[in-house]
């Protein structure tokens, strides 16, 4: 059955078009760069959307399984206050376009028990956050040191009681969102520390560009529709649907049970024609992947028991991909100056496949910084 959230703005009168679940993962796969097609990031990840690093170290692990440099990248907190690599020179356009769109869509975005009044200030919340970070901010800092000054500076009803650290302070929820409105970047290794961006940009007056943000998700994750792309924003639905593009193509998409939904790709011409060969690709995908980003989780795992194996409460496994299709799990380990990585295969694997994976593995050892890779199966 037809899923019926279909914003009023997209559509015509043509049918829509038609793509089965092969033909999505291998358009995404394209797109996110995992061909290796390119020697620049293009309008993959990096293009808008950028690349989540948590854990911390990941992105570097997701970019080299798209054979692109982290160097020049900058780490800060974005999409729903989790920390991402961009390009430096996306980061003001994109501050704009992730600026809360009204006071209810930011009271919406920071709502929790322990600053329920607090956030009631919706808009002002940001601002006074993010104006609080600039000003205290100015030489790179431990978060602790930035949160304790922040929480000063702001309205008493943004803090709370810590049962945790025993102290008073600004809630984290609110505290990360703001982190890009406030120009910092976020470094980890032994403790966070904050540190002004060089060069700087202005604090938002009022979003702008969000639905580029729109056509980004879909082009890394379409055909999909406004509730997946609310979901990776940290937004309400009503506020994506209120940016949604109107020259965007209806597709209907079916699933492995054969079950089909309507959804919207950001593509002139979207289907398989447009999709790269990836028969015989292996790739060892990190937790937190863009690949593995998009809200429709049932469409790229059919499987709930897998699903549940790929994305934990805590410590999510990397994911195996053979061509475009999750193919098992792995996890590594330090070794001295090597990293053990364990593959636990959903299946028996191909010997091309097993070959395969010991380039693999290599490539995710001298990302990680080891001289070697030793590859096991579970």
């Amino acid at each position: 059955m037809a899923r019926t959230d279909r914003p009023t703005a997209a559509g015509g009168s043509a049918p829509p078009a038609g793509m089965d679940r092969a033909q999505v993962l291998a358009l995404r796969f394209g797109a996110h760069g995992l061909d290796r097609s390119s020697d620049t990031p293009g309008p993959g990840p990096l293009g808008v959307l950028g690349v989540q690093d948590t854990p911390a170290g990941s992105a570097r692990l997701a970019l080299a399984a798209r054979g692109v440099s982290p160097e020049g990248l900058e780490r800060v907190w974005t999409f729903r206050g989790a920390p991402h690599l961009h390009r430096p020179d996306a980061l003001p356009a994109l501050a704009e376009a992730l600026w809360p769109q009204d006071d209810a869509d930011a009271q919406a975005r920071i709502r929790t028990t322990v600053i329920k009044e607090g956030a009631k200030l919706g808009l002002r919340a940001f601002r006074t956050t993010a104006e609080a970070f600039r000003s205290v901010v100015t030489v790179p800092k431990p978060k602790g040191v930035v949160s304790e000054e922040v929480s000063a500076l702001v309205d008493p009803s943004l803090t709370f009681d810590c049962a945790t650290c025993g102290a008073r302070h600004i809630s984290g929820l609110l505290f990360q969102q703001a982190g890009l409105f406030g120009a910092v970047r976020v470094t980890s290794g032994g403790g966070t520390t904050l540190s002004p961006l060089e060069p700087g940009f202005a604090l938002p007056e009022a979003a702008r560009g969000t639905d580029a943000l729109v056509r980004a998700y879909l082009r890394l994750h379409g055909p999909a529709g406004p509730a997946d792309v609310a979901k990776y924003l940290g937004v309400r639905t009503p506020v994506v649907r209120a940016v949604w593009p109107e020259d965007l193509v209806e597709v209907e998409v079916t699933d492995a049970g054969g079950a089909a939904r309507t959804a919207w790709s950001a593509a002139s011409e979207p289907g398989a024609a447009g999709a790269p060969d990836v028969r015989g690709t292996v790739r060892l995908l990190p937790p937190g992947d863009p690949f593995l980003q998009g809200r429709d989780r049932e469409l790229l795992v059919p499987d709930a028991a897998r699903r549940k194996e790929i994305w934990r409460a805590m410590g999510n496994p990397g994911v195996l991909l053979v061509g475009a299709e999750p193919a098992g799990t792995w996890r590594a380990k330090a070794a001295g100056r090597a990293v053990g990585i364990t593959v636990t295969p959903f299946a028996p694997l191909a010997a091309p496949v097993r070959r395969a994976l010991e380039e693999e593995a290599a490539a995710v050892a001298a990302a990680r910084g080891a001289d070697e890779a030793r590859l096991h199966f579970a």
